[in-house]
């Protein structure tokens, strides 16, 4: 059974294929269990998206629908399902089509790591084929438009291409805020010229580390996405500013939220209700303080640590760190470090050590079952499981991630440091190597001379060999004599 899957997943056509219709089959399913079902398969952002873009279609500002809390950029894309009939569902489609798109980008990332395509398809499909990513997406979550443009970026940065590098970010950040982060660790990976002056000043350091590819990075990403912020507040002035950004400063989303901070936003929800407790909330507020441990990780640690060794890799947990920490954490965030799964994968201690893989898909989705089956209780019995039910899980899931975030940090070090050694001992060898011809070489120069020198001399017996010159016969390299008697 294993031989005939294996010579499957290494053809092409079968794995888009059958990620293909593995989306198809559960968009239809959904518009089927929406039409029979109280429980909707569709996602409520998807309402909310095409709210929106029926609010755009109308002239009107997308910040009219109240909880749309995204850039104008997604309403206008989703304006066909504004058309009514079956164009509802034209973002689900656009979305499960983006998924393929991305997993195409993975394959090329995987093909440009020296990767022959029925391995870099297997991997591909940890993507391509993943009922998590295609129930996401036809339910009408728009991470997958966020993929493609992510693994884009990467594909760009990757491919040398600084400009394009530049545009991809700035449109990634306008279109959802946390790929700035991945900014850091670009610009670090950068190379910085060797040459550096013996006594340099913080000035030379500074204009050392600003060369022309970290600025034309800057340069363009910044004025993308100044250029994009411009054009929607001028079209839809503060609203855009105060919903597409300013929100997510302050957010104190409680629900369906797997971070740790869950019961706590909880709590401030509560308070932000009650005028009591106005102002102990603004005295005591950690909305903004939650930022702290999480952009100390995904900006400056894991990239200056890691950037300049792995770049995908690094990226992959800088995201991981991002959601992890985060104050609100959602199945669909998954999807912003999953992207980047198939990239680490095919080096990485989780297949070398199918233990310690299987370990950590085990704990990782029990993690996520035990919260939602405390969640569940919550919002369909009615049950108050926010403690210590649903914290202990947060908890448990929390740490669960923390740890396989070690594991891929741990990894990213492990091997830079035998690079380092492997190439130490290249070094040692080529040198002793070196050595050892220069040696060989100057004893058989020696040896050359003599033989170049005319045999004269008594006889002894069939022998005719002159001995008087043999003093200065060269035996090695430490220009030792053999003296004669």
């Amino acid at each position: 059974m294993a031989s005939p899957l294996k010579s499957l997943l290494s053809s092409r056509t079968f794995v888009f294929i059958s990620a293909f219709l593995l989306r198809a089959a559960l968009l239809v399913y959904g518009i089927y269990q929406d039409s029979v079902s109280a429980l909707k398969y569709t996602d409520i952002d998807y309402y909310v998206f095409t709210d929106a873009a029926r609010a755009v279609s109308r002239h009107s500002s997308p910040y009219d629908r109240a909880t749309y809390r995204y850039t104008p950029l997604l309403a206008w894309i989703l304006l066909p399902t504004s058309w009514g009939g079956l164009w509802f569902h034209f973002g689900k489609a656009l979305f499960a089509l983006s998924d393929l798109i991305a997993g195409w980008l993975i394959l090329r990332l995987l093909k440009r790591q020296r990767l022959e395509e029925q391995r870099a398809l297997k991997y591909a499909a940890v993507w391509l084929l993943n009922p998590m990513v295609a129930n996401i997406s036809t339910r009408g979550s728009s991470e997958g438009l966020l993929c493609v443009l992510v693994m884009s970026l990467l594909w760009a940065f990757e491919t040398k291409k600084v400009i394009l590098s530049g545009l991809l970010l700035g449109l990634c950040v306008h279109f959802k805020i946390y790929p700035f982060i991945y900014g850091a660790s670009m610009l670090w990976a950068l190379e910085t010229p060797s040459s550096k002056p013996s006594a340099a000043t913080m000035l030379q350091v500074a204009l050392q580390f600003i060369n022309r590819s970290r600025f034309l990075l800057l340069l363009t990403s910044i004025s993308t996405f100044a250029a994009l912020n411009f054009l929607m507040y001028n079209t839809y002035g503060f609203p855009f500013l105060q919903h597409t950004f300013f929100h997510h400063l302050t957010r104190i989303d409680h629900r369906h939220n797997f971070s740790p901070y869950n019961t706590l936003l909880y709590l401030s929800s509560a308070q932000a209700a009650n005028p009591t407790y106005a102002n102990l909330r603004s005295s005591i507020s950690f909305e903004s303080l939650a930022f702290i441990p999480q952009l100390l990780l995904s900006t400056i640690l894991i990239p200056i640590g890691l950037a300049k060794r792995d770049l995908p890799t690094t990226m992959l947990a800088q995201t991981l760190a991002f959601v992890t920490f985060n104050k609100v954490c959602t199945s669909q965030y998954f999807l912003w470090y999953l992207v980047f799964l198939p990239l680490y994968l095919p080096n990485s201690p989780l297949l070398a050590r199918p233990s310690l893989g299987v370990t950590a898909l085990v704990l990782w989705v029990l993690g996520q079952a035990v919260w939602l089956q405390q969640g569940y209780q919550l919002e369909f019995l009615g049950k108050s499981t926010f403690v210590p039910g649903l914290f202990a899980a947060s908890l448990a899931f929390f740490a669960i991630n923390c740890w396989i975030l070690g594991i891929v940090v741990g990894d990213v070090v492990d091997k830079s440091m035998d690079s380092k050694m492997a190439a130490s001992l290249k070094a040692g060898g080529k040198l002793a190597s070196s050595s050892t011809t220069a040696s060989e070489g100057g004893s058989t120069a020696s040896v050359s001379e003599l033989k170049a020198r005319p045999v004269r001399g008594k006889r002894r017996g069939n022998s005719s060999i002159d001995t008087s010159s043999i003093a200065n016969v060269h035996l090695g390299p430490r220009d030792r004599v053999l003296k004669s008697n």
